[in-house]
């Protein structure tokens, strides 16, 4: 599908990211401690430096399992999952049995904070007997749409479909992702399905 950008500091808060102070912060720390080690030997300089790249290693590690983790929490059926996470940016992996399945792991990944893009690499599985049913849904992918302040799924609804009673579809397109059909926040993105 391609890369798609996130609100970097709004989401599910899975203990991943940080939010745009928490980076200034950490970025001011690497700086004085950059400065730092400068000044120290070269050897105890070069060791330091080769701790931190193991350090921020160890730690993206981490959070590419939490992503993953928080994938699979969501019951989503992804064949070979394998989510990388790097400064911001999440890249995912795998085999996913429908379009709406991929677009909801695009989705719940993006909707989590300190993810502020998604690489999809995902491909979707496909046989001699569903290659005509592929084609179609390919043809009818969903959009998606970015909620603002005073939106509701009513009000969305009547924008992409022209008729506000049909909010219970967009609502069970971003099941898990969405509890209560009243419960969206700006910034927030939506898979909109075609009908």
């Amino acid at each position: 599908m391609g890369l798609f950008d996130f609100v970097k500091n709004a989401g599910a808060k899975i203990g991943i990211g940080k939010s745009t102070s928490e980076e200034a912060a950490e970025k001011a720390d690497k700086a004085a401690a950059a400065a730092a080690s400068r000044a120290k030997a070269a050897s105890r300089a070069e060791d330091r430096k080769e701790i931190a790249e193991s350090q921020e290693k160890v730690a993206e590690a981490r959070k590419s399992f939490e992503l993953e983790k928080h994938v699979k929490s969501m019951g989503f059926e992804v064949e070979d999952l394998d989510v990388t996470f790097d400064d911001g940016k999440a890249t995912v992996k795998g085999a996913v049995e429908d379009v709406a399945t991929r677009e909801r792991v695009v989705l719940t990944i993006g909707n989590t904070d300190g993810v502020a893009q998604v690489d999809d690499r995902m491909r979707v599985k496909t046989s001699v007997e569903l290659a005509a049913e592929e084609a179609q849904a390919a043809a009818a992918e969903s959009k998606f749409y970015t909620v603002v302040s005073g939106d509701s799924l009513s009000k969305i609804a009547k924008e992409f479909y022209g008729d506000p009673m049909k909010y219970p579809e967009i609502f069970e397109a971003n099941k898990p992702m969405l509890k209560d059909p009243d419960l969206i926040y700006p910034g927030q993105v939506l898979r909109i399905p075609a009908l």
